[in-house]
This record gives structure tokens, C-alpha cells and sequence, in this order.
């Protein structure tokens, strides 16, 4: 039996020469591997007291609604600006070069509200901790936050300092 990390195919050179890209697309194309990530997922998230589950437009919202569905939870959008149709609050975040900015209903986590963030991708920790800001800024606690597969190299976890973060996989380099 294949291991989920099996399911990912390592793409050198790319996107510039000595980059080893991950590409996560080939565990969502199999139906073995995509059953394998959101089982572990759903593991990962089993005893623990939550209400909801937060995912990033568009892989976590993949990977983020399976487990919010197996366990009986809401989903929370958080989505790049300007996609949600109603009041929202909102958060920028450094990228490689410049900013971008996430948003999230006003409405959509209320104080006291125990979350758990979901995504595909933990790299240098920059869309996670902007999701933070927003979840506790609308006073809920982020009680975990699971990812699918982590580039330790990028040192993305020093940005989640305090918080439980747990990832399927997890490859040394960057």
C-alpha cells in the first residue's frame, strides 16, 4: 500500500533551478491518495473539541470541507479580496514580493468559538498567521491547524509559535 507521501510527484528546477517543487495536485487526482489526505486529516482532528474549521481560497477549502463534513463541522471561507459578497474583515500579508490581502466574513466565526484551520501548503507560515489574526481578531480560538504537507526549510512553524500545528508530511528543505 502507497504511503500519502508517495502520491506527490517532486518536480526539480522549478520554479527557477534549485527549487524542488511539490506538487500536490497528483494526491487530489487519485482517488487513493486524496481518500489517504483527508482520512489523516480527519485523524489528526479526532478528540479534539472544535466548532468550526477555517480553509484558504482554494486548497484549503479542498481539503477543509471533507473534514468539516466527516466531523459534523461548519466551514469557514477565507478568501482573497474582494470575493465575498458581504461585510468582511480583512488581513494582508507579506508574499516574495509585495503584499496580498485575505478576507473573511464579519459574521463568520462568533467569540468563543473553537476553530481548527485546515490547508494544503505550510511554507513560510504567512497565510496561516493572517487567518489567525482574523479568527481571533472576530474572538474565536484556533485550537489546531493541520496541513497536508509542510516545507520545514521555509521555517513557516516559527511564524505559528503557541499554536498546535501538526502536517502529514513533511519534507526537511525548502
Amino acid at each position: 500500500m502507497k504511503e500519502l507521501r508517495d502520491y506527490v510527484t517532486s518536480i526539480p528546477d522549478f520554479p527557477k533551478p534549485g527549487i524542488i517543487f511539490r506538487d500536490i495536485t497528483t494526491i487530489m487526482s487519485d482517488a487513493e491518495g486524496l481518500k489517504l489526505a483527508i482520512d489523516g486529516l480527519v485523524d489528526m482532528m479526532k478528540g479534539l473539541d472544535f466548532d468550526l474549521v477555517v480553509g484558504s481560497e482554494s486548497r484549503g477549502f479542498i481539503f477543509g470541507t471533507p473534514v468539516a463534513y466527516t466531523m459534523g463541522k461548519g466551514f469557514i471561507l477565507v478568501r482573497k479580496k474582494g470575493k465575498l459578497p458581504r461585510e468582511t474583515i480583512s488581513e494582508d500579508y507579506d508574499l516574495e514580493y509585495g503584499t496580498a490581502t485575505l478576507e473573511m466574513h464579519k459574521d463568520a466565526i462568533k467569540p468563543g468559538q473553537r476553530v481548527v484551520i485546515i490547508d494544503d501548503l505550510i511554507a513560510t507560515g504567512g497565510t496561516t498567521e493572517a487567518i489567525i489574526k482574523m479568527v481571533e481578531r472576530e474572538g474565536g480560538k484556533v485550537v489546531k491547524i493541520g496541513f497536508v504537507m509542510e516545507l520545514a526549510g521555509l521555517k513557516g512553524r516559527d511564524k505559528l509559535k503557541g499554536y498546535d500545528v501538526d502536517s502529514l508530511i513533511i519534507y526537511e528543505g525548502a
